[in-house]
């Protein structure tokens, strides 16, 4: 943590967004009354109106992130900054270069692995020297998945193999934001793909560990019952960025993630549907005609996320033993979401926390301490019989 003093605690960059506005509302809900909380955004009259509908007296920065100084200045101001601006491959680099110049930890909500990748290559040494802490995917990307698994490790004998499945079951509908960075990762799988594998010879590998991402085959699981459909999202790379940097996991780690149905129709459904997306995301035209069926700033209505839910189940196996454990909330991509990150801010700013630096994840960075405030808020973390 910056030793200096800091103007704000936590500075909410993209408030008058659709997922922004509901951390504010998280926010000033359940942080504690001594939490310094800003909110930042490029109009003065829409952060006014998000101030106005929370109710609080919160600080207002107005900032365009394609102002590298007006960002550093932002940065510098404050001990934590969420950042909600996507597409992240876009829009996100400045603010991330300026959190890792400044020494502020820094969070986001990206589900984009080439954003990911990136940020590490151009950033992480840097963060590293200043102290700050720079963590990706803390929404539904990916935060039940990687304190998930990091839970179902814990359950698990020490110092032997371990292999850990995910799967995943969810309703809920999306936001404009979120189908704009969706269209954008799948248009630029291949320039993402090149990245990754630069990334892969330049990130040294765990000392005497191995660390493996597993991609499985559809097929019904005979643990669960279950239609599987590998995900190819950026949750195991997390995942698996928690194993390399936590030797808990131990020394052969071995992850696979799914999608899990109750039948094979949902399955072939849920392929054709991808496959589908990933051909219109290719076509300029289709993509842009995706984007105005959800605008920017769009999300679904409370009634919809009251009716969402997610259930990730993990079967994990290592030194004989085999456990089962199970992460579930409510509406994941915003209501939940909302709660991950927000939680994820005030564990940075109030909790004891291990001392780390650089491109970080929830696991490694907070751990059990982010477990106890998400279970303490109503998500839950089961060892199943």
């Amino acid at each position: 943590m910056p030793t200096d003093p800091r103007e704000f605690d936590i500075t909410l960059l993209g408030a008058t967004g659709f997922a922004g506005g509901l951390i504010a509302d998280y926010l000033v809900a359940n942080a504690p009354p001594s939490t310094r909380i800003a909110l930042a955004g490029r109009n003065a009259a829409k952060l006014e109106a998000v101030r106005s509908r929370v109710g609080a007296d919160l600080a207002l920065v107005t900032v365009d992130v394609t102002d590298a100084q007006a960002v550093g200045s932002l940065a510098e101001r404050t001990r934590v900054v969420i950042s909600t601006v996507g597409p992240y491959i876009v829009h996100g680099e400045p603010v991330v270069a300026a959190c890792a110049d400044a020494g502020t930890d820094y969070l986001d909500l990206t589900g984009e692995p080439e954003f990911v990748d990136l940020m590490y290559l151009k950033h992480h040494a840097r963060a590293v020297e200043t102290g700050a802490r720079l963590v990706h995917a803390c929404g539904f990307d990916s935060v039940p998945h990687d304190l998930g698994a990091q839970f179902t490790v814990e359950q698990l004998p020490e110092d032997v193999p371990l292999a850990v499945r995910g799967h995943v079951r969810a309703r809920g509908t999306f936001s404009g934001g979120t189908a704009a960075s969706a269209l954008e990762i799948m248009a630029r799988y291949r320039s993402g793909k090149s990245v990754h594998d630069i990334r892969r010879q330049v990130e040294p590998p765990p000392a005497g560990r191995r660390v493996r991402v597993v991609t499985g085959r559809v097929g019904r699981n005979p643990d669960t019952g279950w239609w599987e459909v590998p995900m190819p999202t950026i949750d195991p790379l997390v995942v698996a960025e928690s194993a390399r940097q936590l030797p808990r996991y131990g020394p052969d780690f071995a992850y696979s993630h799914y999608w899990a149905g109750d039948s094979l129709l949902a399955a072939a459904g849920m392929i054709a549907g991808a496959g589908l997306l990933f051909s219109l995301a290719q076509v300029p035209a289709a993509r842009r005609a995706v984007e105005r069926l959800r605008p920017s700033g769009s999300g679904p209505s409370v009634e919809q996320r009251d009716k969402s839910w997610f259930k990730v189940r993990f079967v994990g196996e290592g030194g004989g033993s085999k456990v089962v454990t199970e992460v579930a909330g409510g509406d994941p991509g915003y209501s939940e979401t909302a709660k991950m990150i927000g939680e994820a801010a005030l564990c940075l700013v109030h909790d004891e926390l291990p001392v780390t630096s650089g491109q970080v994840t929830t696991a490694s960075a907070m751990g059990p301490a982010l477990r106890s405030r998400l279970q303490a808020a109503g998500i839950t973390f089961a060892v199943l019989p």
